[in-house]
């Protein structure tokens, strides 16, 4: 009987271990002339048990690559081709053949990703027309092609449409956003699809230090910073993500319309090149992170599905500061010890069963 019960903690132990560890991928971006090729880069991918990868165009070698990995995939439609879709099914379908088709179900694409960051309070206003339809023609494709309901059919937006986030309760996108959001959100609701939301505590903080503390952006306030009802948060990156629930929440809908999920796209921090931009800072975030999205948010306690950005340092990003949000450096080290769950799993699993065990 005892045997069996430790058994069975140890199972428990170790699922919520792996649960959170592997619920952060990373992005894979490829504004470099130094990188690594693509094989070398899943293969890099595996040795650190990373499962997830966010890539913005479908990068035929790339897909290739990840033939048989397993690993999960959220692909990217380009902003500059999102016009072109969104003009007719023949283009959409040819996009959904050449680049989900020909590659799944071999390579796990989960996800496609219709544009990235699209604003109206942004070079990419003349998109924010066009999105919706590119969406909708993505996901009538995918559906007639064979791939049935397997891909969720989604696009990522950014803070910058958000009118209100504080206090996260509060949240509300701005008024001369609604007409460009509630048809997306509408969208994503209709086909249970999630909403990505690229969330950068580090510009919050840099662009407002004396409003918003280092302790805060980092993971590291020992004590609650926002009381805000019956929610505490003591991080940004919480007091970000569920102000963006409570925007989607004022959406209407249907009555028999689940709630939206969100899922992080983007998030990370630069270890160069702007303030607070040092390699202690970065570890700090994103080791934080890594262990946070176990738990999830004040609004949503479940693990967030959550992509670090990026998998290197891009020597062709501008401005400076972007050049430095790697995890890993062109030649494939690592700027950070950082855990997808490779190396300290028993011993976190025998932390968390003693603690079981000795509240028994």
């Amino acid at each position: 009987m005892a045997a069996n019960l430790l058994f069975g903690l140890l199972l428990v132990a170790t699922s919520i271990y792996t649960t959170g560890a592997e619920s952060v991928g990373v992005c894979y971006g490829m504004l470099g002339n130094n990188l690594p090729s693509p094989i070398e880069v899943i293969q890099l991918c595996k040795s650190k048990n990373i499962k997830r990868l966010r890539l913005y165009e479908p990068n035929h070698e790339v897909l290739e690559a990840l033939r048989g990995s397993n690993i999960e995939v959220m692909l990217g439609i380009p902003n500059s081709d999102v016009k072109h879709i969104a003009s007719s099914g023949e283009h959409s379908r040819w996009w959904v053949e050449k680049n989900v088709r020909a590659f799944y179900p071999d390579v796990n694409i989960k996800y496609i990703v219709v544009g990235n960051g699209i604003s109206p309070f942004k070079d990419t206003s003349d998109l924010t027309s066009h999105l919706e339809a590119a969406m909708s023609r993505i996901y009538n494709s995918v559906y007639f092609t064979g791939l049935g309901y397997n891909v969720n059919v989604t696009t990522s937006i950014d803070m910058t449409l958000m009118g209100k986030s504080y206090p996260p309760s509060q949240g509300s996108f701005r008024d001369d956003a609604r007409k460009f959001v509630d048809p997306i959100v509408e969208f994503l609701r209709n086909t249970n699809a999630p909403l990505l939301l690229n969330v950068y505590p580090y510009f919050s903080y840099s662009s407002n230090p004396g409003q918003i503390s280092l302790p805060y952006a980092l993971f590291t306030a020992p004590n609650v910073v926002v009381q805000d009802g019956l929610y505490q948060y003591r991080n940004l990156f919480d007091a970000m993500v569920d102000s963006v629930y409570a925007a989607i929440d004022q959406i209407p809908g249907r009555p028999d319309q689940s709630s939206i999920r969100i899922i992080v796209s983007e998030t990370g921090w630069p270890s160069a090149g702007g303030f607070g931009a040092t390699t202690e800072n970065a570890a700090t975030y994103l080791r934080n992170l890594i262990q946070h999205a176990k738990t999830g948010t004040p609004r949503k306690l479940v693990p967030i599905e959550t992509y670090l950005f990026a998998m290197f340092d891009e020597n062709n990003r501008n401005p400076e500061l972007e050049k430095h949000f790697g995890l890993f450096s062109p030649n494939k080290q690592p700027k950070y010890q950082l855990n997808f769950g490779t190396s300290d799993i028993s011993a976190e699993t025998n932390v968390t069963a003693s603690s079981l065990i000795s509240e028994m």
